[in-house]
């Protein structure tokens, strides 16, 4: 059944942090045919996680409510990196490189994204056809002081760090996508605020219909403070097992829960205060909410049966204590001679670096066969079916 523009209007807004301006976008609404939404993604890394799942489920949203999507591949502006958030000049990746990152994209976006309603470009299309004439006549549309009153670059002027003349182009090239798509709507997380409001200024310039804007927050990472990133080692990656996935999102907090269930569970803020409202009525109980959200998430962006399976392996480990339940991992060069506990857990993928495991040791985070490892230089011996305990929810056994 068709919404309506004000049921259509509530669906959109729930979970996003800005529509800029609203009243436009209430009428691009109002003219009751499919609009061009855009959301474009740089392949600086092959891999997206659900920090990323955020704005792709708000574009599914859009393809619910009969839009037509734009998944905007930045092969060209991932030349030069956005500086976005930057406190220096990004490394420059190489074609070859940009090329393999941008081929996992698609597989991984269409875990969310409808991929028969969904159009695939580059902006290479255009970006590399434009000639030096060009350039200035994009360049002659904002002034240096615009572009330098952005927070990155202002904080890089006053530390007198060096800016590069090319990253100065990079909201400008993002902006003329937007030309080249004659989008109406562009979404993006809020640090992207600047970025798209070029676009919006751009297409006015050029002579088009100025693109609205909708902004979705920045999802904190499973560490509840610093936004989800790989290199923050706080992700949930969208091409992990669910089984991790799963018992990744169990070891959230209470409190950032609610935020996953709005952001990532599809649950509207009156849904999300009724179970607030629950839980402190104690009518709720906040595990059962939390293993109600885990399921919920794996089942959107993996599929029911897998949280299914990820759930009953959960509570046969972390509630029955059943460890036969755990998974299997191979640790053929560390078994029956003593080896250090750190290149252990870095082999079964427990963690990503010394400073993780020494961390985790220290906090009485590491059990071996339930014996806590207290000590960082410490030595085990592997044997088959050795049970190792990584955290709250990362169990493995030696097969």
């Amino acid at each position: 059944m068709q919404k309506t523009v004000q049921e259509a209007l509530e669906i959109l807004k729930s979970g996003s942090t800005s529509i800029i301006p609203l009243d436009h976008f209430i009428k691009k609404l109002e003219k009751n045919k499919p609009l061009n939404i855009k959301l474009g993604m740089d392949p600086t890394a092959p891999d997206l996680h659900l920090g990323h799942a955020v704005v792709l489920s708000k574009l599914r949203q859009f393809q619910e409510l009969g839009h037509t999507v734009t998944f905007l591949i930045g092969d060209y502006t991932t030349r030069i990196g956005d500086p976005t958030g930057r406190s220096k000049t990004r490394p420059p990746l190489t074609p070859e490189e940009i090329e393999q990152n941008a081929k996992t994209y698609f597989q991984q976006v269409t875990k969310i994204l409808d991929p028969k309603k969904t159009i695939v470009r580059y902006n290479s299309e255009w970006l590399s056809q434009l000639t030096f004439a060009d350039l200035i006549k994009l360049c002659a549309q904002t002034t240096v002081a615009q572009i330098i009153e952005r927070d990155d670059f202002a904080k890089r002027l006053a530390e007198k760090t060096p800016i590069s003349m090319h990253e100065l182009l990079y909201p400008l090239m993002q902006g003329y996508d937007s030309v080249a798509l004659h989008a109406d709507v562009e979404l993006g997380g809020t640090d992207q605020t600047f970025n798209l409001l070029m676009g919006r200024h751009l297409q006015e310039a050029y002579g088009q219909e100025p693109q609205c804007i909708l902004t979705m927050p920045l999802l904190e990472g499973l560490d509840g403070v610093q936004k989800m990133s790989k290199s923050y080692g706080n992700y949930i990656g969208l091409w992990e097992s669910a089984h991790t996935a799963y018992g990744k999102l169990m070891s959230v907090s209470d409190a950032l829960m609610w935020r996953y269930l709005l952001l990532l569970g599809g649950k509207t803020e009156a849904q999300v205060s009724h179970m607030q409202a629950d839980v402190a009525g104690e009518k709720l109980h906040p595990m059962n909410v939390k293993k109600s959200m885990a399921h919920l998430i794996v089942s959107r962006f993996w599929s029911p049966a897998e949280a299914d399976s990820a759930q009953e392996q959960f509570e046969a480990l972390f509630q029955k204590q059943d460890y036969s339940a755990a998974a299997e991992v191979d640790a053929t060069p560390f078994m029956g001679k003593e080896s250090w506990i750190v290149d252990v857990l870095k082999h079964i993928g427990a963690v990503t670096s010394s400073s993780d495991a020494k961390r985790l040791i220290e906090s009485k985070a590491v059990d071996i066969n339930q014996e806590p490892v207290s000590d960082f230089k410490a030595t085990v011996i592997l044997e088959r079916g050795t049970i190792i305990k990584v955290g709250k929810h990362k169990i493995y056994k030696i097969k």
